[in-house]
């Protein structure tokens, strides 16, 4: 999954999957964390996209979404414990307009 390219529906690489986040209690995976940005790894940034927002497509061998990087620089301020605020999880799902995948 490490690598994995995300694209926009016209194409346009919008970033890679760096990792996954896997919600401990349900087994789900929560969150792609995705690489955008910079040049060679160099200036790049890392945010967590929810996973419901991206789709596999076989013929590009990669996810397409309709995210932009401009949505993506502009979700929610991660916190320190980000991964465990579930006020966070509300924010950034609401951000991406997806279902939230704990209910």
């Amino acid at each position: 999954m490490n690598g994995t390219e995300v694209y926009s529906p016209d194409g346009t690489n919008v970033g890679t999957i760096d990792h996954l986040m896997i919600d401990k209690q349900s087994g789900k995976v929560a969150y792609a964390v995705m690489a955008f940005g910079g040049f060679l790894g160099i200036g790049e940034d890392h945010r967590p996209v929810p996973w419901g927002k991206l789709n596999y497509d076989t013929n590009k061998g990669g996810f397409v979404s309709d995210i932009t990087p401009e949505e993506v620089q502009s979700a929610p301020d991660r916190t320190n414990d980000w991964y465990a605020d579930r006020a966070w999880d509300q924010r950034t799902h609401d951000h991406y307009q997806v279902p939230y995948y704990w209910i």
